[in-house]
């Protein structure tokens, strides 16, 4: 009996000692591993880091329950090796990972904590010409500094806010600086743009700011990086019967366009050739246009029945072939014809409802006094609705059901000024040329855009 017990016993023994090796070759009671470092911390920048490792077991390995840290071993069959353990770059909060080093039944955890990514609460923010301050919230794993590549910023920082100081800007045009905050190699750039002491005079529409305007007080024509003139000919649209020409161009002594007095003035007249000229324009700021915000313009129309001034959007970029009008949709902010004086309208065109066939979205007022005196046409749009405004006064709105066919409102759009003459709803009553020469004259132009 006392011989079968001792049997027992050490089949017992020599059974634990094989569990623990795991096929490690060595006892697991007595393997043991040592590592250069248990804790480790990283910048959100990432980096390599090698840890040295001392196993008395004859096989060990290691692996990470993490993927951003990959885990590479180097003298995994020997008791002395490394492991190189290579952080990717952190983009958002702090991230923690634990490295297991393995031998049978032993283990050694390595706890590798990565900082959160540097990050600012705005990458571009706007001042008032008059200077003012703004702040900014800092997110990072450390210390932070900002620095400014112009004399008219400055910054202070308070713990995880910055704060940006404007000078008064006391020149005709807009600038911009920019800031710079690094943090453990990281770097963020914070783009101020500041408004030009002209801009101080110009209300802006609550929670909206200034991105783009035209006061027509300089020079005698159109600053050409502002605006395009159209070259069209007789009948390219809605059955026109004026010819579009460049303001540039000089026809018996005329232009089509000219600033006159603070004023855009688009002439319509008939010339010695017996041909009809005047003006349409496009402001597409710089080819990229503008997808929602708050668009004004004052203006006075024409007199004379066959007079159509407009002030409008469209696209600014349409594929005629597979998307055409009315599928890419058009915004009529404002639309006169003289033969209804003093009667402006707002109109939508889309897909599901166009003037083909009567089902756009339009409404009109009898202003009284569009053709004598200046009035403001704004347009709000926003991708839940569009309205539109005489002097503050709500014209037309109309809600976004978020489908192409009825609000293709969703993508760049450009504005567009023009004075035709005659055509499908300009002439539907004739027209009566003795009303020439006539002008549409524009004070302004404005675009805003949610801060």
């Amino acid at each position: 009996m006392y011989s079968m017990m001792l049997l027992m016993a050490t089949m017992l023994v020599a059974c634990g000692g094989d569990d623990a090796s795991d096929g490690g070759g060595g006892s697991g009671s007595s393997t043991t591993i040592t590592v250069s470092q248990s804790d480790i911390a990283v910048t959100a920048t990432g980096g390599t880091f090698t840890v040295n490792v001392t196993c008395t077991g004859r096989e060990w390995s290691a692996y990470s329950d993490n993927e951003w840290l990959k885990v590479t071993v180097e003298g995994s069959t020997s008791q002395t090796g490394s492991i190189t353990l290579t952080a990717s770059a952190n983009k958002g909060a702090a991230r923690t990972a634990i490295v297991t080093v393995k031998s049978g039944t032993a283990r050694k955890m390595i706890t590798v904590t990565q900082s959160e990514s540097l990050q600012v609460s705005a990458q571009e923010v706007y001042s008032a010409s008059v200077g003012e301050s703004i702040t900014v919230e800092i997110s990072c794993g450390g210390n932070w500094t900002a620095t400014t590549d112009v004399d008219w910023l400055s910054t202070q920082q308070n713990g995880k806010i910055l704060t940006i100081t404007t000078a008064a800007n006391d020149a005709k045009a807009s600038r911009t600086g920019k800031v710079t905050v690094t943090a453990d190699g990281e770097t963020a750039v914070i783009t101020v743009t500041q408004e030009s002491a002209e801009d101080r005079d110009i209300v802006t529409p609550d929670g909206y700011r200034l991105v783009w305007h035209d006061e027509f007080n300089e020079g005698d024509q159109l600053n050409s990086s502002y605006w395009e003139w159209e070259n069209w000919e007789r009948g390219n649209v809605n059955n026109e019967q004026q010819y579009y020409r460049p303001g540039t161009q000089t026809i018996d002594g005329k232009h089509t366009t000219e600033l006159v007095d603070g004023r855009l003035v688009i002439n319509c007249f008939k010339a010695n050739d017996g041909k009809i000229y005047s003006g349409r324009v496009n402001a597409k700021n710089g080819g990229n246009g503008w997808q929602y915000g708050y668009f004004e313009a004052r203006i006075l129309l024409p007199k004379g029945k066959g007079t159509w001034p407009a002030y409008w959007m469209m696209p600014i970029s349409v594929d005629w072939a597979t998307e055409g009008w009315p599928k890419c949709g058009e915004i009529d902010i404002m639309e006169e014809v003289g033969v209804d004086a003093n009667v402006v309208s707002s109109s939508l065109h889309s897909e599901g409802h166009n003037h083909t066939n009567n089902t756009q979205i339009t409404a009109a007022r009898n202003i009284g006094t569009a053709e004598s005196e200046y009035h403001v046409y704004a347009l709000e749009w926003t991708t839940d609705y569009i309205k539109t405004y005489v002097d503050g006064q709500l014209l037309l709105s109309y809600n976004s059901d978020h489908t192409i066919r009825n609000f293709p409102y969703d993508k760049p759009f450009h504005l567009i000024l023009n004075l035709a003459w005659g055509g499908d709803w300009g002439g539907y009553a004739g027209t009566d040329e003795s009303a020439l020469p006539v002008q549409m004259k524009i004070d302004y132009v404005r675009v805003f855009q949610k801060k």
